[in-house]
């Protein structure tokens, strides 16, 4: 049975543990070591515990603890050749043979957990999301990513689980006080989702059979939980879909510790 847990999600961090019980992989470390060693803690887990580390892409909020992880604990580090040329200098030395290279779409095993990234619309070097499948389950994460593309598209459908991105509300970040060209990228087709295409991609999802959907990377200036919630709700309802009957449907909290809030550098 695979199960997960949010750690952070959002442009202040991400990270997302993904386990079958046995197999302990993050997806992402964009936080520090001393607040996913907090995180791990509270379920019975050590960082040397565990058993690797998926990289989606190079930004900040996605590696800052990577290299801390890897050069502290040995944790493995599953990347692509471009995103961990791009990752390098944010994560600082790492032994390249605790590194594992795999291009997108390329299937291998960890533990018992089949993994499988797939290539997502996003300005990074080569960004992706991940697909990882036990014997019974699917999980699925597509978070980052400006437009919905077939690939991502087919990653996602039939997932037992998912994690898709509603990352703002349109007027909101139109209306806000971000500078244009910032608010620009975020509205490229190689920037953020908004509320809005998340609920299509949830239409699209439940259509394919999918049961359990989590919106993530919300943003703090523009967007709101109850909001993104709200307009994926409410497309899901205009198309005879009711969350909570025939979807569960929930928000990924920015934080999964409360005290971290207090001290973290928010964006």
């Amino acid at each position: 049975m695979i199960k997960f847990q949010s750690f952070l999600s959002g442009s202040s961090g991400n990270c997302t543990l993904v386990t079958d019980d046995t197999t302990h992989l993050l997806i992402d470390c964009g936080a520090t070591g001393r607040y996913i060693t907090e995180c791990l803690g509270r379920i019975g887990l050590q960082p040397n515990a565990l058993s690797g580390i998926l990289v989606t892409h190079e930004h900040r909020d996605h590696v800052c603890g990577a290299g801390v992880l890897a050069r502290k604990y040995g944790v493995r580090l599953y990347t692509n050749e471009a995103t961990f040329a791009a990752m390098r200098p944010i994560v600082g030395p790492v032994d390249e043979d605790n590194v594992e290279v795999h291009a997108p779409g390329e299937a291998f095993y960890i533990g018992d957990i089949a993994v499988c990234s797939f290539s997502i619309p996003h300005d990074a070097s080569d960004p992706v999301g991940y697909c990882l499948r036990s014997r019974e389950e699917t999980f699925t994460i597509a978070t980052d990513m400006g437009c919905l593309s077939e690939p991502v598209m087919e990653a996602l459908r039939g997932s037992d689980y998912a994690i898709v991105e509603a990352n703002h509300d349109v007027e909101m970040l139109r209306n806000g006080r971000y500078p244009w060209p910032l608010k620009k990228r975020i509205l490229s087709e190689y920037g953020h989702l908004s509320n809005a295409c998340a609920g299509e991609l949830c239409m699209s999802l439940v259509e394919s059979g999918v049961k359990c959907i989590w919106l993530g990377h919300l943003s703090q200036e523009n967007n709101r939980p109850e909001v993104a919630y709200q307009t994926v709700a409410g497309i899901l309802a205009e198309n005879g879909v009711q969350a909570g009957r025939d979807v569960a449907l929930g928000v990924l909290p920015r934080y999964w510790l409360p005290q971290y809030v207090r001290t973290a550098r928010v964006s």
